[in-house]
């Protein structure tokens, strides 16, 4: 096995796909490995390229590949898809991985290390509890909605209903109907406080972490953006410009175009979903609040020709450039010249 120069490994629950190959790319090897076996089938072997997806475990395996020496290289999934020939299973898929690895003009994603893979762990359960937190409010005023109490929309709004349901001399509410909402309301409360948690340990993460610190001196970045954006963006220099950063986050226009002609439709939405959709949550709410942002010559130009939406997607957009510049040259913010 001496003779091994690239191994394209598909990653699996229990079972794992091994495809081999030496300097020439004849094939050398196809194995399966069970789950058990992987970390000593590498032992064995000289270091050598291996590729990935990146997908889920696929940064746990990468960084136990690059502690026994070898040099894994982790790829979008959807790159490696074009190199599968025909049918799909295990063995094609393995075949795949080992070709994209070699390919010079493939694009790689860096390996994330424990502590930004916890921080975004932070983010994620901060997210699944503040969708519970959603589906548990709506299923309260959906409730009360039944004997006609009605509140205007927001979280805010929710302390009134949960009043009502508290207050045992409020005879609108049946006492079955009562109990089952009590019941609701606890865990309202009990999702609120775990929230309130997760966002102490976000904030206590971003004080000790000098990247998350500069980028929340951008205008309509918070602890939240900030430790996020520093968590899932290990090397800025992964991207050529901050111009290559926003579209990877899916904040530019989807292409169709063909001919000499360009076909600009709707932004792309590729990348990743978390970071996008607070960047364009958080320009909404500077296009809202913010005094600086309504005198801003841009902004206003952009107002007066565009939806308010699309001027939201902008300012996100350029809110990326300016995150990229910011952790590009480890600077703090100074003003939007940054992003060019």
């Amino acid at each position: 096995m001496g003779n091994i120069t690239a191994i394209g490994l598909d990653l699996a629950k229990n079972v794992f796909q091994v495809h081999a190959v030496d300097a020439a790319g004849s094939v050398v090897m196809r194995k399966r490995l069970r789950r058990g076996q992987v970390l000593a089938f590498f032992a064995e072997i000289p270091s050598c390229l291996v590729g990935l997806e990146a997908c889920a475990t696929a940064h746990h395996w990468a960084r136990e590949l690059t502690a026994l020496g070898h040099v894994p290289r982790l790829m979008p999934p959807t790159y490696v898809k074009a190199y599968v020939k025909r049918n799909k299973n295990d063995v094609a898929d393995a075949e795949a991985i080992c070709e994209a690895v070699r390919r010079p003009s493939m694009r790689f994603v860096p390996i994330k290390t424990t502590e930004q893979q916890s921080a975004l762990m932070i983010h994620r359960a901060r997210e699944l509890l503040i969708r519970q937190r959603t589906m548990l409010v709506n299923a309260l005023r959906g409730h009360l909605a039944e004997f006609g109490l009605i509140e205007a929309q927001g979280l805010y709004k929710v302390a009134k209903l949960i009043a009502i349901v508290l207050d045992e001399k409020d005879r609108r509410i049946s006492d079955i109907a009562r109990q089952v909402l009590k019941m609701i309301v606890s865990q309202i409360e009990d999702t609120q406080a775990r929230i309130a948690g997760l966002e102490r340990q976000i904030l206590a993460w971003h004080k000790n972490n000098p990247v998350s610190q500069r980028l929340a001196t951008i205008p309509g970045i918070g602890p939240i953006i900030a430790t996020a954006i520093a968590a899932t963006v290990s090397d800025p220099g992964t991207f050529c410009s901050g111009r290559d950063f926003a579209a990877w986050l899916g904040l530019v226009p989807r292409q169709n175009s063909t001919g000499g002609k360009a076909r600009l439709g709707g932004i792309s939405k590729r990348g990743d979903c978390y970071l996008r959709r607070l960047l364009v949550n958080s320009a909404h709410t500077v296009l809202l609040c913010s005094k600086q942002a309504k005198t801003d010559p841009w902004l206003s130009s952009l107002l007066s020709r565009k939806p308010r939406l699309v001027a939201a997607v902008a300012l996100a957009n350029k809110t990326a450039r300016v995150a990229w510049a910011i952790m590009s040259r480890q600077e703090t913010y100074r003003n939007a010249t940054l992003a060019a």
